[in-house]
């Protein structure tokens, strides 16, 4: 796992927002203002109960992914590239306020993601 870097100490919720971005373009998150790292939040029609459990069954079952934190209201997953195993850490956050869930997703080395 040359290419693995070390776990950020950053992560997690704070005041109901993920993590800001870096500078840097190796990152996205649905919660970001400016264009460079904005995605779009995850949307469902279930209760939010059923989306973050199906979030997570999905996640389970992609391949070099691990769930390393989990709530009621967050997942915090580890996905590997295939061939070079970089690592992308990657946040949902159930925002039951907005009724969608949002998404933070940064590579932990090189400079895109």
């Amino acid at each position: 796992m040359i290419f693995a870097g070390k776990r950020p100490n950053n992560l997690g919720i704070s005041n109901g927002k993920l993590a800001p971005c870096p500078n840097s373009p190796n990152c996205v998150s649905s919660q970001s203002a400016d264009a460079v790292h904005k995605i779009a939040p995850l949307t469902f029609t279930s209760s939010p109960e059923e989306a973050i459990s199906n979030l997570k069954q999905i996640i389970e079952s992609l391949p070099r992914t691990k769930i390393i934190t989990e709530s009621q209201d967050y997942l915090y997953a580890e996905f590997k590239s295939a061939l070079l195993r970089f690592v992308d850490d990657v946040e949902f956050y159930l925002d039951r306020n907005a009724n969608v869930i949002q998404v933070r997703s940064a590579s932990r080395l090189d400079k895109s993601d």
